[in-house]
C-alpha cells in the first residue's frame, strides 16, 4: 500500500472519539487531518514535526484547548508560539492544523468589555459576542486611499493641544522614564473623547494586574467605558499573548475605522511588546542583533503603526489615531527601541523625570517634544493665541537656567522670567481633569495679553481655575464659533479678554488692578 492508504487505514486504529472528530458533522463525510507531533516544548515555545503544509501565522490546535501560531518554518520542524497555559503539554502530544491564520473577533459588542487577545472575558460579564472575525495581521491602507491629517484630536491637556497638537489619523509617541505619567496622558486623552463620537481602544501589554485594574476603574468612574474597549495581556501571561495583543487590538479598531468612525488606540506599552518578541525570537534560536533584539524588530512595529491612518471619503472617511507608549531608561531616547519608534511615528511627547520630581504635571518637556503634523491639525483659534508660546517658553527655560547663577538681570529679562513662570503654572493640570477648548483658549489668550503677570505665583492655580470656569460659562454661540471658525473674530477676542480681566481681578494686587482698570 502507498503512504495515503496507510494514513487512511490508521484512522480506524484510533479511539472512537477521535474518529468522530474526523467526520464532518453536516455532510457525514470523512475528513483527512494533517497531524503533527510535539518534539520539544519550552517556555511559550513548541517545536513540532509532521505538518509539512502548515503556513506562516497559521493557527494550530494543541490538546487541552491550547492554540499556537506558526512562527518558524524550518526544513524538518516548525517553531510554534503558544498562546495559552502550556504546562500540561509534553513531547509526543498531537497537534492539528486549523487551516486559518490567527484572527480575532470584532464588532460593536466589544465596546465596554475587558478581554484578552483571544477574546476571553476578564470583566466577569460572561462570554464575549462579536460580529465577524478579522485576521490580526492586515495590510496597511495604501497611500492612494488615505487623506491628509487635518482634523484635530483634542486631548484636553493644555500643553499638548496648544504646543504639540495631535490630529485624527496621526501616530504620536509618548515616551519617558518609568513612573513619569505616560499612561496618565493617554488615559486623560481617552476621557476627553466623551461626547466626541470617537471609539477608544486601550491595549495593555505585559502590565501588572493592579495597574490595569486602576486604569479600568478610572475609565468606569468617568463613564469612558461607554465608548472604550480594553484589551489586556498580563505580565504573567505567555509571551505569545503579549506579542499578539497589539495586533489583535488594532484589528478591533480597524473594524470601526472601516465603518467610517474615528478611533483612538493606545498601546501601553511597546517596550513590553518588543521584549516579548525578543524572548520568543531567542527561544526560537533566531540570530540576535543590537541589544539582543532580532533584526526584524523594526518591522514588527512599523507594520503595526502603519495601520493608523485617515481614510479618504471614498473609503468612508474613518480614522485611526495611535498613541504608542515606550519606556526609556535614564532619559536615553537614543536607545534601540525608542529610536526605532521615533522614526516610525509622526512626533513624540517626551516626559521628563526632572519636571516630574519638581511637580510640573504633566511633565512634558516642550523642548524635546514635537508634532510633525503640527498646526495643520490644530484649530485656527489655537494658532491665533498660541503661535509664539512655545518659543517664549523655551526662552524662559534658558533664562531661568542663566538666572540660577546669581547674575543680575535687567528689567526686560526679569519680566520675561516672571512671564515664563506664569506660562509654566498655566500649563500644569491635574490628573483626570481634561480642559475644554473654550477654557484653554481663554487661558492662552490671558497669557498672550500678560494678564497673569501681576497675579502672585502662589495664586496661579486658583486663578487659572476661576478663569476656566468663567470661559465655560460663555454663551453657547461663542463657544461654537471657537470650535468651528477659521479664525478668532475680533469681537470674540475682545469679549474673552474682558472675561479674563474680570475673572482675574480679585487676584491682582491693588496697584496692579488700578493700572488695569485705567483712568
Amino acid at each position: 500500500m502507498n503512504k495515503d492508504s496507510d494514513e487512511f487505514l490508521g484512522i480506524f486504529e484510533r479511539p472512537l472519539d477521535e474518529i468522530a472528530a474526523a467526520v464532518d458533522a453536516s455532510t457525514g463525510e470523512l475528513r483527512m487531518h494533517e497531524v503533527g507531533i510535539i518534539k520539544s516544548i519550552t517556555t511559550g515555545i513548541a517545536r513540532v514535526s509532521g505538518l509539512p503544509s502548515a503556513g506562516f501565522d497559521e493557527l494550530l490546535e494543541f490538546t487541552g484547548g491550547v492554540s499556537g501560531i506558526v512562527f518558524n518554518l524550518d526544513r524538518d520542524e516548525i517553531g510554534v508560539v503558544l498562546l495559552g497555559d502550556f504546562t500540561h503539554l509534553q513531547a509526543g502530544d498531537e497537534v492539528l492544523r486549523s487551516g486559518r491564520v490567527m484572527d480575532v473577533g470584532v464588532g460593536e459588542q466589544l465596546i465596554g468589555r475587558v478581554v484578552d487577545p483571544l477574546l476571553r472575558p476578564l470583566d466577569g460579564k460572561g462570554p464575549v459576542s462579536f460580529s465577524a472575525r478579522w485576521p490580526i495581521e492586515r495590510r496597511a491602507t495604501s497611500i492612494m486611499n488615505r487623506s491628509p491629517v487635518t482634523v484635530p484630536l483634542q486631548t484636553g491637556l493644555k500643553v499638548v493641544d496648544a504646543l504639540i497638537p495631535i490630529g485624527r489619523g496621526q501616530r504620536e509617541l509618548i515616551l519617558g522614564d518609568r513612573q513619569t505619567g505616560k499612561t496618565t496622558i493617554a488615559i486623560d486623552t481617552i476621557l476627553n473623547q466623551k461626547g466626541q463620537d470617537v471609539v477608544c481602544i486601550y491595549c495593555a501589554i505585559g502590565q501588572r494586574a493592579s495597574a490595569v485594574a486602576k486604569v479600568v476603574a478610572t475609565l468606569r468612574d468617568n463613564a469612558a467605558l461607554d465608548y472604550t474597549a480594553v484589551v489586556v495581556s498580563g505580565g504573567n501571561d505567555p509571551p505569545g499573548l503579549s506579542y499578539i495583543a497589539a495586533y489583535a487590538a488594532t484589528s478591533m479598531a480597524e473594524f470601526f475605522m472601516q465603518a467610517g468612525r474615528d478611533v483612538l488606540i493606545v498601546y501601553d506599552d511597546l517596550t513590553q511588546h518588543a521584549r516579548a518578541y525578543r524572548e520568543l525570537s531567542l527561544l526560537l534560536r533566531r540570530p540576535p542583533g543590537r541589544e539582543a533584539f532580532p533584526g526584524d524588530i523594526f518591522y514588527i512595529h512599523s507594520r503595526l503603526l502603519e495601520r493608523a491612518t485617515h481614510l479618504n471619503q471614498k473609503h468612508g472617511g474613518g480614522s485611526l489615531t495611535a498613541l504608542p507608549i515606550i519606556e526609556t531608561e535614564a532619559e536615553d531616547i537614543s536607545a534601540y527601541i525608542p529610536t526605532n519608534l521615533i522614526s516610525i511615528t509622526d512626533g513624540q511627547i517626551y516626559l521628563s523625570p526632572s519636571l516630574f520630581e519638581l511637580g510640573q504635571l504633566p511633565a512634558v518637556d516642550v523642548g524635546r517634544s514635537v508634532s510633525r503634523v503640527g498646526g495643520k491639525a490644530q484649530r485656527a483659534v489655537y494658532r491665533a493665541v498660541a503661535g509664539d508660546l512655545k518659543l517664549a517658553y523655551a526662552q524662559f527655560e534658558e533664562l531661568e537656567n542663566f538666572a540660577r547663577f546669581g547674575a543680575r538681570l535687567d528689567e526686560d529679562t526679569r519680566r520675561n522670567v516672571e512671564h515664563g513662570k506664569r506660562i509654566r503654572a498655566c500649563l500644569q493640570q491635574a490628573e483626570s481633569a481634561p480642559v475644554t477648548v473654550a477654557a484653554q483658549i481663554a487661558v492662552l489668550l490671558a497669557l498672550q495679553q500678560n494678564l497673569f503677570d501681576t497675579v502672585p505665583i502662589e495664586q496661579m492655580k486658583t486663578a487659572g481655575h476661576r478663569l476656566q470656569e468663567a470661559a465655560n460659562n460663555m454663551p453657547a454661540e461663542t463657544i461654537e464659533r471657537l470650535l468651528t471658525a477659521d479664525s478668532l473674530a475680533p469681537a470674540d477676542r475682545d469679549s474673552m479678554i474682558e472675561i479674563a480681566r474680570q475673572a482675574l481681578e480679585e487676584f491682582q494686587p491693588r496697584d496692579a488692578a488700578l493700572r488695569q482698570s485705567g483712568p
